[in-house]
């Protein structure tokens, strides 16, 4: 028989977060004074963290939620909501019976927008819901839509995949200087992952390649010492040319390279002169 919550005068009852973060990092928390762990998973005590608010609906409309907090837990710092490690985390939040460890998940979904709010911080949650409002046939485009060696483009990402260590971090840290394995011109709109260091876990897009020198989306950690290691993906322009010359993969390309674009409709005839 299920459990009906909030049936009595008093309740055993605390609320308890799950996030997991994209770096494969679990963390647990709970509304109790201690600790309680149930489902695989610590849930630390963390009274400063409530659910803000939180609304479900039957119908297709995206449900949110929003979580509030002290920036005092030391699992939640601000160096790493800044540096993104919560970004796109999955999420759930439910009730817990603190005596049975009886659980009850009330909603579920990813992090969305984090911002900070004098000494804490506040998180949006986006539902599952929220896939139902992506695309269903893809807009044409002369580039190829396909994520590079993800589902559509049918290469492998082991043959395009090196691992590198750090050489050196440009003054301004929006720049490093990796020892790579192959021709640092094919990180082009790559990817870089830090193996290990302060931002291991980390994932940086790789905006230009400059010689042996590769620009980042965001600035890298002063502390990340010479030798950290990095897992480099190598990247794509996403253009009819590339897929065919460097990858010959043409017949996997995602795109319309050769459809007519907008600036036809607004053609008309010229008098003679």
């Amino acid at each position: 028989m299920a459990r009906t919550w909030f049936s009595g005068n008093l309740e055993t009852v605390a609320t308890w977060w799950r996030v997991e973060r994209t770096d494969g990092v679990a963390l647990g928390f709970t509304s109790h004074d201690h600790d309680l762990s149930f489902a695989g998973l610590l849930h630390r005590t963390a009274p400063g963290m409530v659910p803000s608010a939180v609304r479900l609906t039957s119908g297709l409309d995206a449900d949110s939620a929003e979580i509030a907090g002290a920036l005092s837990h030391d699992a939640i710092s601000e160096a790493d909501l800044a540096s993104g490690r919560f970004d796109g985390a999955r999420v759930a939040m439910g009730l817990v019976d603190w005596e049975s460890l009886e659980t009850l998940q009330l909603y579920a979904g990813t992090i969305g927008a984090v911002g900070r709010e004098g000494s804490g911080f506040t998180a949006e949650l986006r539902s599952i819901k929220a896939l139902l409002d992506r695309e269903i046939v893809p807009r044409t485009a002369p580039t190829c839509r396909a994520e590079f060696c993800g589902r559509g483009c049918a290469l492998s990402p082991v043959r395009f995949t090196h691992e590198a260590q750090l050489v050196e971090v440009s003054a301004d840290a929006m720049q490093v200087n990796i020892g790579t394995v192959t021709a640092a011109a094919a990180f082009e709109f790559g990817t870089l992952r830090w193996a290990d260091g302060p931002e291991a876990g980390l994932v940086r897009r790789i905006e230009a390649v400059s010689g042996a020198w590769l620009a980042l989306d965001l600035p890298v950690d002063p502390a990340t010492p010479a030798g950290t290691r990095a897992i480099l993906r190598e990247g794509c322009d996403h253009t009819l040319e590339t897929c065919s010359s460097r990858f010959a993969n043409a017949i996997n390309f995602q795109g319309e390279p050769f459809l007519p674009g907008n600036d036809l409709l607004t053609r008309y005839p010229s008098p003679a002169p």
